[in-house]
């Protein structure tokens, strides 16, 4: 029997655990545990999670389990974490107990270093970097609506363990008709949207501007194309293989949003009386930049202002 967990049941983790949930509701072989809070973890107590996605249609999702505490998850086969970055540590210490060293985990979490936060805190398992591009978000308490992304998850080997397959993981996406690339590039990946998200996220949000407003902006557009070159050389340092006009695709694709679009970084800033990812799309930067010796001031000009405001 599998024992599959899906930490935190948000936009991302709502919709890739609803459809594993769905496709594995009769299964005798599988168990699904869904880490929730708040009114949202008791609505999914009382009538499932209610999934609504643009193509496929809304299906509701039963968990064998849904809670508020990890410590009521047996011993982990399959382990999703969905948290936001300034959760991740936290979660992962209580996760500890539920993960052996078979345990497969696949973080669905923006950041270049995702793998080393979690390699700080959990030792056994096996952690496959990943990435995920899908629109999604919590539309009510029990409710989550997927509106927009190509809906993929992205993934590679563990380089703690270069040789451990994920043939079983890649076998359940296909049950739960969820898309997936497994790839040696997948730190690529990785970076490529980071690169996208950090530098317009850090912008947008302390500048107070639309994604339409900054790229249309020399002022603003100077400052997104400053980050996403250091983040570039840092790449580079790290021998990340990234295109040379991988700054300016990443630029344009502002270009493909609503003018009036506000990036997720910015509406969780705008939230003053909750935590945000600033220390992930910045100090992550700094950090990075000067351990390999790369000029990071224009991130952390911007940086400093996000704190100080």
């Amino acid at each position: 029997m599998k024992k599959i967990a899906i930490i935190g049941i948000g936009g991302v983790g709502g919709y890739f655990g609803g459809k594993i949930a769905h496709a594995l509701t009769n299964s005798k072989e599988h168990e699904v545990y869904f880490v929730a809070r708040g009114k949202h973890l008791e609505a999914i107590k009382k009538e499932g999670l209610l999934l609504k996605t643009n193509q496929e249609g809304e299906f509701r999702c039963v968990p064998t389990l849904a809670t508020d505490n990890i410590h009521d998850l047996p011993t982990l086969d399959i382990c999703f974490i969905c948290v936001k970055q300034y959760d991740l540590t936290p979660v992962l210490e209580q996760l500890r107990s539920k993960i052996t060293p078979q345990t497969k985990v696949i973080p669905l979490l923006n950041g270049v270093d995702i793998y080393e936060r979690i390699r700080n805190v959990v030792d056994d398992g096996i952690v496959f970097p990943a990435c995920v591009y899908v629109g999604t978000h919590i539309a009510a308490p029990g409710i989550v609506e997927q509106s927009g992304g190509s809906c993929t998850i992205i993934f590679g080997t563990d380089p703690k363990h270069p040789h451990m397959d994920a043939k079983d993981i890649c076998q359940l996406f296909d049950t739960s008709a969820i898309k997936y690339e497994w790839t040696a590039h997948h730190m690529e990946a990785i970076w490529e949207k980071f690169m996208f998200i950090a530098s317009y996220g850090l912008v947008t949000a302390c500048y107070n501007k639309t994604l339409g407003e900054v790229y249309a902006s020399e002022e603003y557009a100077k400052s997104v194309k400053l980050i996403m070159e250091t983040i570039y050389d840092i790449s580079k340092a790290m021998k990340i293989g990234l295109g040379h006009d991988i700054v300016e695709q990443s630029y344009k694709k502002a270009a493909l949003f609503p003018f009036e679009t506000k990036t997720s970084f910015q509406r969780d800033y705008e939230l003053k009386d909750k935590p945000d990812e600033r220390e992930l799309f910045g100090g992550s930067i700094i950090v990075l930049g000067k351990k390999y010796g790369i000029d990071v001031s224009a991130v952390e000009e911007i940086y400093q202002q996000l704190n100080e405001k």
